[in-house]
């Protein structure tokens, strides 16, 4: 190691990112804490890294990232996650920005910090290109004075911010690919009705625990579009159909619009969901190009909807990958098999019960005869702990069908998981 040049060093103990391991490798010898100082290039500071800073106050924690921050230089990528318990004053948080804007790149901060303070007011707009922030508010965006010309990766979680500002910080954004925001604290004027966000860069949108009456975002390259735990009246997807993947989990929407051009649509996940059927249909019945598609625990607003099998086949004849649950509403299946044809292209089926019946191994048997191209089988279910004596009759007949199946079709693998 003594023949390394510092240059190579200073990659290396980028690598190791955490402060601590940092510090400690850095006592090696002069050359090593020559690349600590000159040469280092990624510093983190997060409690999952050393338990000990959530044992230590934060006003030595903010000693500590100090002395360690400023001695080095060149610095282009900084984390400082902290536990909850933890509470940064602000006059050395700005300090730690400031003395790195001009070099930094990726700056991921999530720590209370009091008082409040707009960051983006102090860090390096012109060269970052990851920004992540939790648990600190953006208290205005001046499109004049807020650009962020290089910003490809925009995160923000439990973050206060009004819907006028959210809405400018994006449009700041010109190369923005990827954008996630998780439990914000959205103010609404009183003549606001929707947020609205534009974009027209984007390539993929996570946002998760969201209420808002109507969502609208215009995104004519999005290609990833993830909604978890959200409620809406309306989400509104305007692009140009370059969506590719499109996940919905523990939503609740009355009006989803995606587009009319879905084919390009690879992926389609549905959990835990209440949808409008007949709509939702008419909207991906297009994605000719579907591989994979998941509708599991969903709920139709449409109490007598049902969807068969056949729609499924005929919709999708690419489908390599599907994934149903056994619902049934009244004693009918949601998912029926009445005129199943063959799901020629379906190699891997995933399966599974809530609540289970005789009927399930019925219609677990005749989707391994729709699926003649099939190499792998996985089986969910859910036992209780108290198993009254008819449910543990009922499973046991499960399993003795299911050895049946398993000795017929020897060329599937099978896999079950209980909970």
């Amino acid at each position: 190691m003594e023949n390394f040049p510092v240059e190579v060093i200073g990659i290396i103990l980028s690598h190791l990112g955490s402060a601590r391991d940092i510090v400690i490798a850095s006592l090696t010898c002069k050359k090593w804490k020559d690349a600590w100082h000159n040469y280092l290039h990624a510093l983190s500071f997060n409690t999952r890294d050393w338990h000990i800073y959530g044992e230590v106050c934060s006003g030595h924690l903010e000693m500590f990232i100090t002395c360690t921050l400023f001695q080095t230089r060149g610095l282009q990528c900084l984390t400082i996650l902290m536990d909850y318990d933890h509470v940064f004053n602000v006059t050395p948080v700005i300090a730690w920005v400031m003395s790195t804007r001009d070099t930094l790149r990726q700056l991921r901060y999530n720590v209370r910090t009091w008082p409040d303070f707009n960051i983006i007011d102090k860090c390096g707009r012109e060269r970052l290109e990851v920004l992540s922030l939790a648990r600190n508010p953006i208290l205005r965006v001046d499109p004049r004075y807020h650009k962020f010309p290089c910003l490809k990766s925009l995160s923000l979680s439990s973050v206060s911010i009004s819907a006028l500002d959210l809405s400018l910080l994006l449009s700041a954004c010109p190369k923005l690919e990827t954008f996630s925001i998780v439990s914000p604290d959205i103010a609404m004027s009183d003549l606001q009705a929707s947020i609205e966000l534009n974009s027209s860069s984007l390539k993929e949108f996570f946002i998760e625990s969201f209420v808002v009456d109507r969502f609208i975002l215009e995104a004519e390259s999005l290609e990833n579009l993830h909604l978890t735990d959200c409620t809406f009246e309306v989400f509104e997807l305007i692009g140009k159909g370059t969506l590719k993947v499109l996940k919905i989990e523990d939503v609740s929407v009355i009006h989803l619009d995606i587009g009319d051009s879905t084919e390009n649509l690879e992926i389609l996940d549905v959990f835990h969901s209440t949808i409008l059927w007949p709509e939702f249909y008419n909207m991906i019945s297009k994605a000719s190009n579907l591989k994979k598609l998941r509708l599991w625990s969903v709920v139709f607003d449409n109490e007598d909807e049902v969807v068969d099998i056949e729609t499924i086949s005929a919709c999708f004849p690419r489908l390599t990958h599907l994934s149903l649950s056994y619902d049934l509403k009244d004693g009918v299946l949601h998912y029926g098999l009445q005129g199943l044809s063959s799901l020629m292209n379906v190699v891997v089926l995933e399966l599974g019960w809530t609540t289970i019946s005789d009927l399930f191994s019925v219609w677990v048997a005749g989707l391994l005869e729709g699926c003649p191209n099939l190499k792998k089988l996985v089986i969910y279910g859910y036992i209780a702990e108290v198993k009254p004596h008819e449910e543990l009759q009922t499973f046991s007949r499960f399993s003795e069908f299911m050895l049946q199946l398993v000795r017929k079709y020897s060329h599937v693998k099978f896999d079950f998981h209980y909970e």
